[in-house]
């Protein structure tokens, strides 16, 4: 089939991105549920005027639930954040859990305090739902790595197509003596009659300088896998982040026989069925 790279460059996606993408909920809710026996007791405080004489019962009563207030300003003990004090110094935000008067002094600092007495805030659990869904957008940059993965493999799946993923280069001899001491993780292996097809997948949603590296990098792997008899190298990429980088993935696309898109790899997966 004769390739055409403008046709490819026209059916590139605007995002690979589900609505389940965004926030990972029963993440969320699993941070909450450490915290939330903390969080009910510190909703005493809620509305308190006299605030330094509630921290004062409440610590006597379990002065372990004030480990829970650092997730009230969105940070995590294990991050071990620090401030500056009054004196210049360079302090653990923990470390004001030790006491009353540091409990104090994190609630009017950080302004808490005054949320607390004006009742801005009517339930803690609610609260820390809403700021461990704002943590949670950090995380995404860690999902999207694994969402391209997921959409071959459901198009496999629904198409029957056997596939194997993770797969190291030392699982096949020759391949990785074109390698030489370098091993490779194919995100995806495919087998017809008589042909390996060693696969990587991934989606750019935005341009940069690493697109240029990838274009050159696959060209380079794909020239050493497909001299190996029995052996073929699969690109599957997409993404509008392609368009700024257009010269250097023509280029691949000249040199490299098989680059699919996810509308073209229909052409693949009939391929592939013909031969299973």
């Amino acid at each position: 089939m004769e390739k055409d790279f403008e046709k490819f460059m026209s059916q590139l996606l605007e995002s690979n991105l589900s609505l389940d993408f965004y926030s990972d909920f029963d993440k969320i809710r699993s941070n909450v549920e450490q915290v939330e026996i903390s969080l009910n007791s510190l909703n005493y405080l809620l509305g308190k005027q006299d605030l330094k004489k509630a921290v004062e019962l409440l610590w006597q009563r379990d002065k372990s639930v004030f480990d829970a207030l650092d997730i009230l300003i969105a940070t995590r003990r294990k991050e071990n954040r620090t401030f500056i004090d009054d004196n210049g110094q360079v302090c653990k935000v923990c470390s004001l859990f030790t006491s009353v008067e540091g409990v104090i002094k994190f609630l009017e600092k950080t302004g808490l305090a005054d949320v607390f007495r004006n009742e801005e805030i009517h339930n803690l659990v609610d609260y820390v739902f809403g700021v461990e869904t704002g943590l949670d957008t950090n995380a995404r940059k860690n999902r999207s790595g694994h969402i391209t993965e997921r959409l071959l493999a459901k198009r496999f799946e629904n198409e029957g197509i056997k596939y194997r993923t993770e797969v190291s280069s030392h699982e096949f001899e020759q391949v990785q003596k074109v390698l030489g001491d370098d091993e490779k993780r194919f995100d995806f292996v495919v087998s017809s009659k008589g042909t390996t097809f060693l696969a990587e997948v991934n989606f750019f949603n935005s341009g940069g300088s690493k697109l240029n590296e990838v274009a050159r990098s696959f060209r380079e792997l794909a020239e050493k896998i497909n001299s190996v008899e029995g052996f073929e190298f699969v690109w599957v990429t997409d993404g509008r982040g392609w368009r700024s980088a257009r010269t250097k993935l023509s280029e691949a696309y000249a040199d490299i026989p098989r680059v699919y898109n996810f509308t073209s790899l229909v052409d693949f997966i009939n391929e592939l069925k013909k031969e299973q």
